[in-house]
């Protein structure tokens, strides 16, 4: 036994765990507090005329989009950062302190640092959000049975976290105004971050070197490559702001949602046409295709929790529960509590069935249909209660139906990924991954421009339809997706 190992069997454990993993678990749960808390009111404060930027409705809910579909897409960049610079120990700890920087910005009584706070809390989630969850692996070694339980006492720190943020920081945008709740979420990120540097002793040394650090052989292609995005960058932008006659929050949103759009396209036709991967490979990439479509489908429906739901509560919903009054925040609350409950459900069921369960296509299919049908109940509640409020109670149904829908599709999308992936593109398909969410939320960007003025009836039930159809396109080709996984394995040669 090594002294590492030596010292970390002598140490008290966490719940039988080793004492890195409640580092990280209380880590996490206080970012997710301040990612969660910033989140349910963003949209809020980007619209209020009086106290916020006075944003129109359809352009502030643009903008919270492309906010998260930033956050995800520079995911890749902070598992890049990770692997290639600092190690993930540090940019976990530099993403944190970017975030609080972030939010103070957001705290300020003024506008003009309001755009600035909400890219660095962007890119701060991007440096630490991929990061925290592969330090956790790497507590156990290989085979180590804890593993597993592991990943579940620390999502369940995640949902914790985002359950507890919107009846906090709603709470105090009610109270005290939007700048006091948003410091409240620099708050929470700043505990996660003394969580983080007082408990790194039990992190014993994880994360601290890059896995594949840059050499000085790299640094001349790395040039060339950072120069050309930077172009990219530049000349996307620039069209952008061309073809919105000028600078603001428009070209942004636009040019971002042309990245997001331009970035799996980018990596399928490098996947499908590079020498490196073999025939059988090329055809487990495709078979990956719908699946990805599937995946941004049901992000693109998922994530409008902070825009058009967020926008449903607080102006057509009676916000009266049971003899109490609530605030449009507290829906966003749904989610984390019943993935709470539900998730140990599903995983007995899973259990229980064993290879006679669903295949992942089915399982993506049923989850893009369960996220289709949310949004029909969507547009049921907007035709049924026409001019009036509704009842809460619809939208608390249509969270419970995505997160449904969320534990059949979510849990199984990183283990598609790996089972479907080339051997010699394996990191990049996981980045992949994280580009789904990233273009359904570049899409809704679009889509709530395009459509303003539209009624929520016609919005949500257009949505409706064409998740909808494209789950029962999915489910046809299941089979064929199935006999692709079945025989993938990016461990052994094709």
């Amino acid at each position: 036994m090594s002294g590492l190992q030596s010292a970390e069997s002598a140490e008290k454990t966490f719940f039988g765990h080793p004492r890195g993993l409640m580092t990280l678990f209380t880590t996490e749960l206080w970012e997710r507090f301040s990612y969660y808390g910033m989140r349910a009111i963003l949209l809020l404060y980007l619209t209020d005329q009086a106290h916020g930027l006075g944003l129109g409705e359809s352009l502030g809910q643009a903008v919270v989009s492309i906010y998260g579909a930033s956050v995800y897409l520079l995911s890749v960049l902070g598992g890049w950062f990770a692997d290639r610079v600092f190690g993930a120990r540090r940019t976990v700890l530099y993403g944190g302190v970017v975030i609080v920087a972030g939010h103070l910005c957001l705290a300020l009584p003024a506008t003009g640092p309001a755009y600035f706070g909400i890219a660095l809390v962007a890119l701060g989630t991007g440096l630490l959000k991929p990061n925290v969850s592969t330090m956790v692996g790497t507590l156990y070694e290989q085979g180590d049975k804890r593993r597993d339980s592991a990943f579940s006492i620390f999502y369940m720190g995640i949902n914790i976290g985002s359950f507890s943020a919107p009846f906090v920081v709603g709470f105090l945008r009610r109270e005290f105004g939007f700048h006091v709740a948003f410091a409240a979420a620099a708050v929470g990120m700043s505990l996660a971050l003394v969580a983080y540097l007082l408990g790194r002793r039990t992190l014993h040394g994880r994360g601290d070197t890059p896995p594949n650090p840059l050499t000085a052989a790299d640094r001349p292609g790395m040039i060339k490559v950072t120069v050309a995005v930077l172009a990219l960058l530049g000349v996307v932008f620039g069209l952008s702001a061309w073809l919105s006659g000028g600078v603001g929050p428009k070209p942004v949103v636009d040019a971002i949602s042309y990245l997001c759009f331009l970035a799996p396209i980018a990596y399928f036709t490098m996947l499908l046409r590079s020498p490196l991967v073999t025939p059988v490979e090329r055809q487990r990439v495709r078979a990956y295709i719908p699946l990805f479509i599937a995946a941004m489908l049901f992000f693109m429906v998922f994530e409008q929790a902070a825009t058009t739901l967020t926008s449903f509560a607080a102006d057509r919903t009676d916000l009266t529960l049971f003899g109490t009054t609530i605030s449009p925040e507290f829906f966003q609350s749904v989610n984390p509590f019943s993935i709470i409950v539900l998730a140990p459900v599903f995983a007995v069921i899973w259990i229980k069935l064993g290879d006679r369960g669903p295949g992942i296509g089915q399982k993506f299919a049923t989850g893009l249909l369960l996220a289709g049908i949310s949004f029909a109940v969507m547009a049921l509640a907007s035709e049924v209660v026409g001019d009036n409020l509704a009842s809460p109670l619809w939208l608390v149904l249509v969270y419970v139906i995505q997160t449904l829908g969320e534990l059949f599709l979510s849990p199984v999308g990183l283990a598609a990924t790996t089972v479907l992936a080339p051997r010699a593109f394996l990191s990049q398909m996981m980045a992949l991954w994280f580009l789904a969410p990233a273009a359904g939320q570049a899409i809704t960007a679009q889509l709530v421009q395009a459509t303003e003025g539209a009624s929520d009836t016609a919005y949500f039930g257009g949505l409706a339809i064409v998740t909808i159809v494209f789950a029962l396109v999915l489910y046809t080709l299941s089979p064929w997706i199935r006999r692709h996984t079945a025989t993938g394995n990016p461990t052994e040669p094709a």
